[in-house]
């Protein structure tokens, strides 16, 4: 028959054991290396589909611009800034997405490992399960893959610039694909034949071919594909309620221009629950929270 004592006893040496085993291993933790990033600096988590060309030419993307997949892409973009409040808003073109923290975050105590991650695996994860809501019986043959890079920004000029920059990287390579393209598909050259034609050209010049050789003005084409997509946080009046509801819109806004950031002048400042108010195009996206608010 087991006393009380002796019970006390074996529960002891039990806590000890664990006790010494969990000491004894512990040490590994160590070898963890701290990666909290600064504070008081923007965080910009940029994700890259990795082998995008191969991905696209598999799954029949439309060239030069698959609107499907560009849908697709801002839906797992969306679906990211739905689930983290901490971002502020992201950007998006081709096989790229930027997410842009706001400044004061604590979000997983600023590590970059876990920002990156969670970010990474939430966007991809989402590409994979809405694929059919954008490509229809179009069958996923592979998942895609995302990498991705964390870099601070400290200034608001510093972001801005980022946020300019990816923009003019839109305009660059649409409008080097659109001509290449047309030169494939409707001028019947081959990819080599199109890619001499086009060495050394500038922006005139292929606007030139464009419209000269093919009827295309450049200007035309769906701004989705010349400037890419914001998704931004801003507020709709909400006449069930009475009052304004805060959404997510995705819109293809002029940011080289500094009318944009002058209008969103408050975006960036360090307000978590500021919003804009937005009395633009109901898309898709728009269309889909509003009718939720209605439920």
């Amino acid at each position: 028959m087991i006393t009380v004592r002796l019970l006390r006893r074996i529960t002891f040496a039990l806590f000890n054991s664990q006790k010494m085993a969990k000491s004894s291993f512990e040490y590994v933790k160590k070898f963890e290396v701290d990666d909290s990033l600064l504070p008081n600096t923007w965080i910009v988590v940029r994700l890259d589909g990795k082998c995008f060309h191969k991905f696209s030419e598999e799954h029949n993307f439309s060239k030069p611009n698959d609107l499907r997949a560009l849908r697709l892409m801002n839906y797992a973009a969306f679906t990211v800034l739905r689930e983290f409040n901490d971002v502020l808003l992201a950007f998006g073109q081709s096989d790229e997405y930027s997410f842009v923290f706001k400044k004061p975050t604590t979000l997983y105590k600023r590590r970059a490992a876990k920002l990156l991650t969670t970010i990474n695996s939430k966007f991809s994860s989402s590409y994979v399960f809405y694929w059919k809501k954008f490509f229809g019986e179009e069958p996923l043959k592979y998942p895609p893959t995302f990498d991705g890079r964390v870099v601070l920004y400290p200034s608001d000029e510093n972001l801005i610039d980022y946020m300019k920059w990816r923009q003019a990287d839109v305009h660059i390579n649409n409008l080097y694909n659109t001509t290449f393209w047309t030169l494939v598909l409707q001028g019947n050259l081959t990819p080599a034949q199109a890619e001499k034609r086009l060495c050394g050209t500038v922006s005139a010049d292929k606007n030139e071919i464009l419209f000269q050789e093919f009827k295309i003005n450049y200007n035309s084409e769906p701004e989705i594909c010349k400037r890419g997509t914001l998704l931004i946080r801003k507020s709709i009046f909400n006449k069930n309620l009475d009052k304004n509801s805060n959404i997510i819109v995705d819109t293809h806004d002029d940011m080289l221009k500094d009318r944009f950031w002058k209008e969103h002048s408050s975006l960036l400042l360090n307000r978590s629950k500021e919003t804009l108010m937005y009395d633009g195009p109901v898309t898709d996206i728009v269309a889909e929270q509003i009718n939720l608010i209605k439920e």
